[in-house]
């Protein structure tokens, strides 16, 4: 009997080794492929979305920008070419949700610091106070890293379209001037078609979690 078990020994180790290959396949294959929505402004609270766009159910981009960051460089969407960014809208002086949100951002930064695919994105709401010297200051404050992490200001109205017409994530102040904006907890994740592919609690640590998971769903969503 021992003599008969030794003669068949290698075939039966190529026989489990083969079917361990052919059940990964069949896993794989009826396995579905990590996915992510694509967001579109009738997907998201209306409160957020510029009057124009609210009735847009496809094709949705970011639109081109250009602001300055807090080292004084003109910053375009050309900086985020066929990159996968994390956006939000603040300003250094905040008190409430702000520092919170800035916290997470940073704790984003340390984990993205060494993936070149990767960036984030923080706009302003207040740009008549929040000037390149203040967001460089704020900038040194927070340990932000200049290349993976662009504090942007610029003209008033083109952030306000930005926010309510482009990441749908801003309210409007409904008592002040025309491009009076109230910034939100949400962080956007954007990827490299400039689609958003998710809205996140940026107050939330159980959120930020979900964040950097769907960080790593992208980056393989883009690597197929």
């Amino acid at each position: 009997m021992l003599h008969f078990f030794a003669k068949y020994k290698k075939f039966a180790i190529f026989l489990a080794i083969f079917s361990a290959i052919i059940l990964y396949i069949i896993y794989t294959l009826l396995s579905p492929p990590p996915s992510l929505p694509v967001f579109q402004p009738t997907m998201v609270d209306a409160t957020l979305v510029d009057s124009s766009k609210q009735f847009e159910k496809k094709f949705h981009r970011i639109a081109d920008f250009k602001l300055v960051n807090q080292n004084g460089d003109t910053i375009t969407q050309e900086d985020y070419e066929d990159k996968i960014y994390v956006a939000d809208f603040f300003f250094t002086t905040c008190q409430t949700i702000c520092p919170i949100m800035t916290d997470h951002m940073v704790q984003i930064q340390q984990k993205i610091k060494n993936d070149d695919k990767v960036k984030l994105l923080s706009h302003t709401v207040i740009p008549e106070v929040d000037t390149v010297a203040q967001l460089k200051r704020y900038a040194e404050e927070k340990g932000v890293i200049d290349s993976k992490w662009d504090l942007v200001t610029g003209p008033k109205k083109e952030i306000y379209d930005l926010a309510r017409k482009s990441y749908l994530a801003v309210k409007t102040a409904g008592d002040g001037g025309k491009y009076d904006m109230i910034h939100t907890e949400n962080f956007m994740l954007i990827d490299s078609k400039k689609q958003i592919r998710g809205f996140y609690d940026g107050t939330d640590p159980e959120a930020i979690e979900k964040l950097m998971e769907d960080i790593e769903t992208l980056e393989k969503i883009e690597a197929r």
